[in-house]
């Protein structure tokens, strides 16, 4: 029988694979702001159901760990919107959504920076496979070393990999429940702020609210999918790889709508997967000559 860990992992793949393609068709009828804003309304009942748990123990600061997670969520929100955008304007969900997923890399980054992380050897061998798989993602033929669609899709990656770090800094000093309550706390004022910027078109489907708002549950319940798989004695080193691998739900129901792969698109979409993976190895606790940076509680993308 399938453990109960592994089960809410599965559930988080889903969430996050549908979450993913689900702002292409969005994006015929709204902007990444107003898509932001309006996919705030689904994750009301997760964050309702992650209030509900009554885990909020404060191992740290309690201030610090809550602004860390405001301030993460805030910078997802903005790379949210980008990624939103980058979809919207006729990018391939099918070579968008594996690319964005190398966010890791910059948590990694971050954490050797500023928290004198190192590298273990697999998430060495991981960043330098992510730059081969973004140098596929390039389309030839376009002047300067990155093309127009690629430099925009590298904006989500930067800010979603900033997130994360922000998130590690968060459950140093709150639980993991807290932390990702006030992370999605961070959705509403944000959606509030890009609603008043930018009015609502005058009509809205009732097939683009649904869309809409179930793109913002599905985002939500992966994140609560997560904490579920960890609670239930899923470890990191096999949960956040997993979960990790939306993009095998994603890029399938991408090519069933009619979008195409080139071999080098297709070279650079199993680049990026091995890499996501290598990424988030988590080296053993029992191993004192490395350690390892995982980034936050994975409440991204």
């Amino acid at each position: 029988m399938m453990p109960r860990w592994l089960r809410w992992c599965v559930l988080a793949l889903l969430s996050w694979g549908i979450w993913a393609i689900m702002a292409k068709p969005i994006g015929k009828a709204l902007s990444g702001a107003h898509n932001q804003a309006l996919s705030t309304l689904g994750i009301l009942p997760v964050m309702l159901a992650i209030g509900f748990s009554r885990r909020f123990s404060t191992p740290g600061n309690r201030r610090h760990g809550i602004l860390y997670a405001l301030a993460s969520g805030a910078v997802s929100c903005l790379g949210n919107v980008v990624y939103y955008d980058a979809l919207s304007r006729g990018g391939k969900a099918a070579v968008i959504i594996p690319l964005t997923m190398l966010y890791p890399l910059v948590t990694i980054l971050l954490g050797i920076l500023f928290l004198k992380e190192r590298l273990n050897r697999i998430q060495f061998i991981g960043a330098i496979v992510s730059l081969v798989a973004i140098y596929f993602f390039n389309v030839p033929g376009e002047e300067g070393l990155l093309s127009r669609w690629l430099m925009l899709a590298l904006v989500p990656i930067a800010l979603w990999g900033a997130a994360g770090f922000l998130q590690k800094l968060s459950t140093n000093h709150v639980s993991a429940e807290s932390s990702t309550l006030w992370f999605l706390g961070a959705f509403i004022p944000f959606g509030v702020f890009f609603l008043v910027q930018e009015p609502l078109p005058a009509v809205i489907t009732s097939k683009t609210w649904l869309l809409v708002i179930a793109q913002g549950f599905f985002l939500a319940l992966g994140n609560l999918a997560v904490l579920a798989a960890f609670a239930h004695q899923g470890k990191a080193s096999i949960v956040t790889p997993l979960t990790a691998l939306y993009p095998v739900i994603s890029v399938p129901i991408a090519i069933l709508l009619g979008e195409h792969i080139a071999t080098r698109e297709a070279i650079g979409i199993a680049l990026a997967l091995v890499s996501v993976v290598a990424l988030s190895y988590e080296t053993p606790a029992n191993d004192p000559t490395q350690t390892a940076i995982l980034p936050g509680n994975q409440l991204l993308p």
